[in-house]
């Protein structure tokens, strides 16, 4: 399954190993894992635009705005802004949140060239110019295949990964490789799964 416009940089990275499979993902993650971040921004910048128009709408406008600060009634106008000069900076702080989390959703949506070879010890990934090699045994076993026959998706669960607060708590998450779009889907997966399955560390090896 090797394509005649492999990268040099994954040819040199094979090291004389046979590449099993070779495919292309036009993305970094699948079009869901980006919509995610893109719409909670949104719904992020969208309450924060309420606050931001309330207590700023007015005082553009010409207006006074009147709100509490510390438990005492505020006042301040056109020709008193230093009372919005603190709930102004903890909005501001707010914004940007907001502004990272939309951004990093879209930098996601940015196509990308990555490439994937399968030997029958790793699995290697080149990335802007960056190889990165991934020992079979370090797959969990968690596939899972999504999409119709012109795009389909493989992620591949990693054992290692990371803890992330929750509301009730903590989680482990584990990480996640993409491969996104890809043609041979399905072949790709066979062939994933029997080598993480031939190299699971916690299967008993056989004399």
């Amino acid at each position: 399954m090797a394509n005649g416009n492999t990268p040099l940089e994954l040819n040199s990275a094979l090291f004389g190993e046979i590449a099993e499979f070779v495919v292309k993902s036009n993305r970094s993650v699948p079009l869901k894992t980006s919509l995610g971040p893109i719409l909670f921004g949104l719904l992020w910048l969208g309450f924060t635009g309420v606050f931001i128009a309330a207590l700023f709408g007015p005082v553009l406008m010409g207006k006074e705005v009147h709100f509490t600060s510390n438990d005492v009634p505020t006042t301040a106008g056109p020709g008193n802004l230093e009372p919005l000069l603190c709930p102004g900076l903890f909005i501001g702080i707010f914004l940007l949140v907001g502004l990272a989390i939309f951004g990093y959703g879209v930098h996601q949506l940015i196509p990308r060239e990555i490439w994937f070879a399968g030997t029958p010890t790793r699995l290697i990934i080149l990335q802007k110019n960056k190889i990165r090699s991934v020992d079979w045994e370090q797959f969990s076993g968690d596939i899972e295949v999504s999409g119709n026959s012109g795009k389909v998706d493989i992620n591949l669960g990693l054992r290692t990964g990371q803890m992330v607060s929750r509301k009730h708590g903590s989680d482990y998450v584990p990480e996640v490789i993409y491969m996104v779009g890809i043609s041979n889907a399905l072949t790709v997966e066979q062939m994933c799964r029997r080598r993480i399955k031939e190299n699971d560390p916690t299967q008993p090896k056989s004399d």
